[in-house]
């Protein structure tokens, strides 16, 4: 069983069922990032923890085409931890802040055995949500960047090998700024936060349609953590997203279409 799934549907609200919920001009989202299931202390450094646990929801702010206004911190905080720590951790929140542009309006401290944090944030839509209901026959599925590197990455964490200070595992690279770009001629989006197959199997089913995919997956269509996004978008669309993306330098991988029909299962672990 899907526990997680079977436990959000237990509340029927008209708000819950994307990345975030929208309230007039807002999006509302709220986050977890916690040790030994999101990460381990040894892989990463205390700013690195903290940075990466805002990014993550930022990303979701994007996805939805609005762009982070507020966020309030939730921060379980080890017993051990002194001054020394505490402040590596503030830097991190206060560095992700500073580049996304958001304040850091409030939240809650409590002492644990382990790191916990989590991260409720306000968003301000630019234009109309970016929705994972949105799609239509015929329209065009994508994702940007290259997808894969997060998962071998962890895997090669797992294996107490070493990775490059530039892998997306460690510092996540968020493009709001294509996101919100292109926001106005896609149909359907979110962010690859549980791995390509996972998302797309949200938007087919909040869509209620179907998948064709044209091309051969290997590792990335399992691989989470990635925080790219995934949109679909009519044909007549793609020229001019595409040259956007040429113009940002922007990796744009068209590899399917919606179709009416049964819809798509995601058969892929889930990563956590």
């Amino acid at each position: 069983m899907d526990r997680e799934n079977f436990f959000i549907s237990q509340f029927k609200s008209k708000y819950i069922g994307d990345d975030g919920a929208v309230i007039g001009d807002e999006v509302h989202l709220a986050d977890a990032f916690f040790e030994d299931i999101h990460f381990k202390r040894e892989w990463l450094s205390l700013s690195q923890i903290a940075y990466k646990s805002v990014a993550v929801n930022v990303s979701d702010v994007y996805s939805m085409g609005a762009v982070p206004k507020y966020a309030l911190l939730t921060v379980a905080i080890p017993k051990e931890f002194g001054k020394m720590e505490l402040l590596e951790l503030y830097s991190g929140f206060q560095k992700a802040s500073k580049e996304f542009g958001f304040e850091i309006v409030g939240g809650d401290t409590i002492s644990n055995s382990k790191l916990d944090i989590s991260i409720s944030m306000v968003g301000k839509l630019l234009r109309r949500p970016i929705l994972r209901s949105g799609a239509k026959p015929k329209d065009l599925i994508a994702h940007t960047g290259k997808l894969g590197k997060t998962k071998r990455d962890l895997e090669s964490l797992f294996k107490n090998f070493g990775i490059r200070k530039d892998s997306p595992f460690l510092k996540p690279k968020i493009r709001g700024d294509f996101t919100l770009k292109i926001s106005n001629l896609v149909s359907a989006g979110l962010d690859i936060s549980d791995g390509l197959f996972s998302e797309l199997e949200h938007i087919s089913k909040r869509s209620r349609k179907g998948v064709r995919i044209w091309k051969r997956f290997g590792i990335e269509k399992c691989s989470g953590e990635e925080y790219q996004f995934l949109f679909t978008f009519p044909k007549r669309n793609r020229r001019e997203i595409l040259a956007i993306a040429k113009s940002m330098g922007i990796e744009v991988s068209i590899f399917g279409e919606i179709r009416k029909g049964k819809r798509f299962r995601n058969f892929c672990k889930r990563h956590h």
